[in-house]
């Protein structure tokens, strides 16, 4: 039986396409966005990098089109490094530069979040995705029905792990993920609005090339093309010259940008059990929910609303292997499973819903419940064993009371034990029942770590406390050689301690820097360079293992008479 003539596994009634209420998903997208722009410095590794490099750029201390970090070309990706360092020097004086950054990339998750919504809305308005109709009437109108499942791809983006703390830092990948979601949007729209459609998919392809992913580009413009050859809508076959002309595009501003660079390892065969392990705990839960929708919509997987999102998560999968398991390339394929997750829930039935609904209320309650014993823990000392734990963990760690975390995280638990309560009560039967509550926990989760547990866990991802120890060492304003020092130590260098720092790998040699810092680890220490001397090895406070050794130079013998 060929897909035109495949029976639509969606049976979905009137009642069961209901809207999640405006205010409620509105709220849970900005309490999902919010949390972790304010209030905190950048962390170790990626996120602290990349500030450097946009702060040395907003500050002219390296050029914007062939960016250095302490003088070593980074062959960063222009286009976002571009966004924050803008946003620095638009918001200074008023703004602190950690937190101005951060500002842009909020907006790029806000804007990956809007551009699923609608490529999820179109995808669903299509005839194969469409609910069969009931024999006696009462099924669910076709806009109806294409918004319901447009807030449940929401709620499943929401309730994915991997997105959490990579979906919150400055790096490329951010600009990336909203880049692969608007193309997923311009393919999506192009039978409805193909004004739109070739807007977007023109922008969307060549700024996916030119922040740091020019071949995943290439491969979503072959895919996009491919799908538009295929595709039985009217005008939608002439947009897949649009796409290739897009892709063609992207490559060229990539090529011009310097941004083509091989970075293929594939995995050895001891990689696959931890390549394995991330692929399940990253996407939870929505690859379950995916693998079902592949499964039940296996007779329409040449069809838009599953052609399209399968061939971003595809995509995503294959960077992620030849990349070694790299979790940033993964990330780039959530736009794509969040979709096929939506389209998996008009085919659930109750006792698979009423599973993971007892199961999102009982694992997110007790982590909630963690977290604010250690936070009682932290403040009051009370109870002993476990402030002593956290003690341990965060040695020189104090903390201090502050009243606004606490009342954030107060009215962020009473609205999860209030979502339990009206999930359970009403809407049995809406569509994106299911996700309510994995996203609200994951929600709740990422508020009261944000709130009751921002400051250890500054403390314990920030270089600030172990700058601070090195500033006992170096004067102020003083030059730094710093050869092969890790890029985030020495953007934490720069910023924190406000030193010059040469990174190249001859610094030591050429530099007239007076001051030598190495990177080392407890079983490899940094050993000293010739002509050197040793002033302090100083450990990082919430690292069992790296230190970081200083040195000055040593003063020459006086010459004989």
């Amino acid at each position: 039986m060929n897909a035109k003539n495949a029976p639509i596994p969606a049976l979905v009634s009137s009642d069961a396409a209901r809207r999640l209420p405006r205010a409620a998903l509105l709220l849970l997208c900005a309490a999902y966005v919010l949390p972790g722009v304010f209030g905190r410095d950048p962390w170790k590794n990626a996120d602290l990098a990349a500030f450097g490099q946009m702060l040395a750029m907003a500050e002219g201390r390296t050029s914007w089109l062939l960016p250095t970090l302490g003088g070593v070309p980074t062959h960063a990706a222009p286009l976002p490094n571009w966004l924050g360092a803008a946003f620095i020097m638009l918001t200074q004086p008023w703004l602190d530069p950690a937190l101005a950054v951060r500002i842009p990339f909020a907006l790029l998750l806000a804007l990956a979040l809007i551009a699923l919504w609608y490529g999820c809305f179109a995808l669903a308005r299509t005839e194969a995705a469409q609910p069969l109709p009931f024999a006696f009437g009462g099924e669910a109108a076709g806009v109806d029905y294409a918004r319901a499942i447009s807030d449940a791809s929401i709620l499943a983006l929401v309730a994915t792990l991997g997105l959490l703390q990579l979906g919150h830092e400055t790096t490329p990948e951010l600009a990336q993920l909203a880049a692969v979601a608007a193309a997923q949007w311009a393919l999506a729209v192009a039978p409805y609005h193909p004004q739109r459609a070739r807007i977007g998919i023109v922008l969307s392809l060549p700024v996916l090339a030119c922040s740091g992913a020019p071949m995943i580009a290439a491969v979503l413009g072959v895919a996009g093309a491919a799908i538009c050859a295929r595709s039985t809508y009217d005008g939608v076959q002439r947009f897949g010259w649009w796409v290739a002309a897009a892709t063609l595009l992207a490559c060229a501003a990539a090529w011009l940008l310097g941004q083509w660079a091989w970075r293929i390892t594939p995995p050895t065969p001891q990689q696959w059990p931890s390549i394995t392990r991330q692929w399940l705990w990253f996407l939870w839960p929505s690859w379950l929910l995916a693998l079902w929708a592949l499964w039940r919509w296996r007779r329409f997987l040449s069809r838009r609303h599953v052609a399209i999102p399968l061939s971003v998560l595809v995509t995503a999968l294959v960077a992620n292997l030849t990349m070694g398991g790299s979790d940033r390339a993964l990330m780039l394929g959530l736009p794509g499973i969040a979709v096929l997750a939506a389209f998996a829930l008009p085919t659930l039935n109750r006792s698979t819903s009423s599973a993971i609904d007892w199961f999102s209320v009982f694992f997110f309650s007790l982590l909630a419940l963690w977290v604010w014993v250690i936070y009682i823990a932290m403040q009051s000392g009370v109870p002993a064993r476990t402030a002593a734990h956290v003690s341990k963990l965060i040695p020189g760690f104090v903390p201090h009371f502050a009243w606004l975390p606490l009342i954030v995280a107060t009215l962020a638990t009473a609205a999860w034990l209030w979502l339990v309560r009206w999930r359970t009560a009403r809407h049995r039967a809406a569509i994106w029942r299911s996700l309510v509550l994995p996203a609200g926990g994951v929600v709740l989760s990422w508020t009261l770590a944000m709130t009751l547990w921002l400051q250890p866990l500054d403390y314990a991802r920030s270089y600030r406390p172990h700058v601070a120890l090195l500033s006992k060492h170096i004067r102020p304003g003083v030059c730094i050689a710093a050869p092969d020092l890790p890029r985030a130590l020495t953007a934490a260098l720069e910023y924190y301690g406000r030193w010059r720092v040469d990174a190249r790998p001859d610094a030591g040699i050429r530099s007239e820097c007076p001051i030598w810092v190495k990177a080392g680890t407890i079983a490899r220490p940094p050993t000293t360079p010739e002509g050197w001397q040793l002033i302090a090895i100083e450990r990082r406070p919430t690292d069992k293992d790296e230190v970081t050794g200083v040195y000055r130079r040593a003063a020459l013998p006086a010459a004989r008479p």
